[in-house]
């Protein structure tokens, strides 16, 4: 199973988890099955200072555009290593080249997510109206707290404080610092973190009480995750695909796609708007099971850094069982 975020830019995890000495690895590649990463710090050189120069080590190496690194960058200015990362790769994303796909993690929590989806806290998935100073739930998962206290998507949340009497409005949240104090004010995803939220439910006020907690992302949701539209006699697949993370979401996809193919449905609408990213080979398999007409064809290229090029590689689309030959395809992102 290939071991990396949907991009083409860097990851760098380990930087946190190989310090506190229990992680090992370092910076590599978004593609898994790639060649062997830059050690990352041994637990006796666990500075911030260390752990800066490590990043930045793993950026020189493999930064996919690193011609945008800005060099002059004081590591001494920043006190946290993602601080010090996004203001290193910050020339790339004024030209829209890194969206946020350079960070660190831990390989502790990139592997618990990869494998099963597994996540903490409230179970949401926002958005912000910068304009109106408004935040929305657009997404509620499964088996999370949100959902069971009745938070689903279309939820707009008004106000949120540890508890009800120190209640912040979200208007003056935004105002003061935007979605970033939002989420500050929501508190860290951590099990046992507790917030009232006061909510507006199709016009109706109401304050609820949550708790974090852990829960597994469905890929696929069970209530609207996969469907069949019938569009003037014409079936239609729909399918929304929360996240590509690994052994979940294809047997999800192989699931639905086994539906589609037994109903001789040949159009499909793929909606990817809240989707947070996963595995390449999750990525792949979804593009064969779109394509049972082009096995052997170009999938995909991935294409790394000129001075490691001799890590690129070319996937072609391969056989599924449960593959359709869609006749058109509509991206929803």
């Amino acid at each position: 199973m290939s071991m990396g975020r949907t991009s083409l830019a860097l990851i760098l995890a380990g930087t946190l988890a190989a310090c506190g000495g229990g992680g090992g690895g370092g910076g590599a590649p978004p593609i898994g099955g790639g060649p062997t990463p830059t050690p990352a710090p041994t637990s006796a050189a666990c500075s911030l200072s260390a752990r800066q120069d490590f990043a930045k080590s793993v950026i020189d190496e493999w930064y996919l555009f690193p011609t945008l690194v800005d060099n002059s960058v004081n590591k001494a200015a920043h006190s946290t290593v993602q601080s010090y990362i996004d203001a290193l790769v910050a020339p790339a994303r004024a030209q829209s080249r890194d969206r946020g796909f350079t960070y660190i993690t831990s390989i502790a929590e990139e592997n618990a997510f990869f494998n099963s989806g597994s996540s903490a806290g409230f179970g949401v998935r926002l958005a912000y109206d910068t304009a109106q100073n408004r935040v929305f739930v657009v997404e509620a998962y499964e088996g999370a707290p949100a959902l069971a206290a009745g938070i689903d998507r279309g939820t707009e949340i008004v106000a949120i404080g540890t508890t009800a009497s120190n209640l912040q409005t979200v208007t003056s949240l935004m105002q003061s610092g935007g979605p970033q104090a939002v989420v500050n004010a929501l508190g860290p995803s951590d099990p046992g973190v507790a917030r009232v939220l006061r909510v507006n439910r199709n016009g109706t006020l109401s304050d609820i009480s949550l708790t974090k907690a852990n829960f597994t992302i469905d890929p696929v949701s069970d209530r609207y995750g996969a469907k069949i539209l019938n569009d003037g006699g014409k079936l239609v697949g729909y399918i929304n695909l929360r996240t590509f993370i690994g052994a979940p979401a294809e047997t999800d996809l192989r699931n639905a796609f086994a539906n589609f193919r037994t109903q001789g449905v040949t159009e499909v609408i793929v909606d990817l708007r809240y989707n947070g990213g996963g595995l390449v080979s999750t990525a792949e398999l979804f593009g064969d099971l779109l394509a049972a007409n082009k096995v052997g064809q170009v999938f995909s290229r991935t294409t790394f850094r000129d001075s490691k090029a001799s890590n690129n590689s070319v996937k072609n689309f391969a056989a599924q069982p449960q593959a359709i030959a869609a006749t058109k395809i509509a991206f929803i992102g």
